[in-house]
């Protein structure tokens, strides 16, 4: 859903990225400078339950990676492989902050809640899995009420308010999450099933056999 706002982010984002790129930085170079960011405040703070200071930084780096591409725009230096980098490091930071706050969660005795934020980690694999194998295939799959942006989003808010004490807004937002994210992989399953189907014709596909 936040996809929509992607041209409007875009043109606030191209003279920044302008003026970044005066400075000789890369695209790549802040694409992995984002994601170690992200992976410092995440694994940094919130496995000690500091989950206010850690969204902080968190957010400072997420802001920083989403130049890479206004970078890229900019100076031309877009490349197949600066898209496989970035998909590629976006998965290892949401690895990051949903494992921080699973062992944060398990440090201070909330055992099912850490449970209930590795499953967001896991389902969050599967959604973006999901997508790519699909137009590995030939078929489109833009669907999904929650996409990485929704689930950054609705994570980073309720662990900062976590932090600053107001109650049971990581509960909520934690499971949430695990319900919009098991949507998502089954809004995907769906769009793609239908693509097989009419691409071969209405034809269940017959099982694989194993040899």
């Amino acid at each position: 859903m936040l996809n929509k706002l992607r041209p409007a982010l875009g043109r606030v984002l191209t003279p920044i990225g302008q003026a970044v790129a005066r400075t000789g930085i890369s695209p790549n170079a802040i694409t992995v400078i984002g994601t170690a960011g992200v992976v410092a405040g995440a694994l940094g703070f919130f496995p000690r339950g500091s989950f206010f200071w850690g969204t902080m930084v968190i957010t400072v780096f997420v802001l920083f990676d989403m130049l890479d591409g206004a970078v890229a725009r900019v100076t031309g230096k877009g490349s197949k492989w600066g898209a496989f980098l970035d998909s590629t490091m976006d998965r290892v930071a949401d690895a990051a902050i949903f494992s921080g706050l699973a062992i944060g969660l398990y440090a201070g005795g909330q055992e099912t809640l850490a449970g209930v934020a590795l499953y967001c980690l896991v389902a969050g694999v599967v959604v973006s899995y999901a997508k790519a194998r699909a137009e590995g295939l030939g078929f489109t799959c833009d669907v999904g009420i929650a996409e990485r942006s929704e689930r950054l989003v609705i994570a980073l808010v309720a662990a900062g308010l976590d932090g600053l004490g107001v109650p049971y807004v990581l509960t909520a937002a934690l499971w949430l999450l695990a319900v919009l994210s098991t949507y998502t992989v089954g809004q995907r399953f769906a769009v793609v099933r239908r693509q097989a189907l009419a691409e071969a014709g209405g034809a269940a596909p017959e099982p694989e056999r194993q040899s």
